[in-house]
């Protein structure tokens, strides 16, 4: 049987994720940028496609406005991105708004996305979920994203509470949720990752409490 055919999405590593409002708080966002870094390299070595995103709002818009210095990509990945195999613009938070990935991924016969970067609560969930009728299976890698406090009307939680949740939540259905080292091994031994199923991860939550 063959492996999966991957290719590593590396989701909006951008400044505006380092400084302000949207810093990322949880994992700790130099630690969660190592590990990005890491998957990278491994994607790299192993021959894995590299995706770089870039979120990207008109000029003037408060966040990620076209050639401000929060929409740059971080240093750490800019110096990397001559070895991406392609790089899209988007402006909407699934990465399947971007051009002609899905051609692209299409073209290139991928069947499964490995997901990295920014946020948790946002690109990479949307994305995660937006895959499923497009026929993509998923990974993330809990330990290489991040997601930021959130309060508003209907409520208020932690970064923590937020990426935790999350990736309980995608693993029960969406995605197979791993770290960076799981996934590693995996990539080496061209194997796919387990991952859970609603069925399950009901049955499990109701024993759990």
């Amino acid at each position: 049987m063959n492996g999966p055919r991957r290719a590593l999405v590396v989701i909006d590593v951008q400044q505006e994720y380092f400084q302000g409002p949207l810093a990322v708080q949880y994992p700790p966002r130099d630690e969660s940028l190592a590990r990005i870094v890491r998957a990278v390299d491994t994607a790299v070595e192993a021959g894995v496609p590299v995706i770089t995103v870039q979120h990207e709002l008109p000029e003037g818009a408060p966040v990620f406005a076209a050639g401000s210095e929060g929409w740059q990509l971080h240093p750490e990945i800019e110096r990397r991105s001559e070895t991406a195999s392609k790089h899209v613009v988007k402006g909407h938070s699934s990465v399947f708004t971007a051009g002609d990935l899905v051609e692209w991924l299409r073209a290139n016969e991928i069947d499964t996305l490995t997901l990295v970067g920014y946020m948790t609560n946002n690109c990479v969930l949307a994305t995660a979920a937006a895959a499923e009728p497009l026929g993509f299976a998923v990974e993330v890698l809990s330990d290489a994203t991040g997601a930021i406090h959130l309060a508003n009307e209907a409520g208020k939680v932690s970064a923590q509470q937020v990426h935790e949740t999350l990736m309980v939540l995608l693993h029960s259905n969406w995605a197979a949720v791993a770290d960076t080292g799981t996934w590693a091994v995996a990539v080496s031994g061209q194997k796919s990752l387990d991952k859970s199923d609603l069925g399950t991860s009901a049955v499990q939550g109701q024993a759990a409490h």
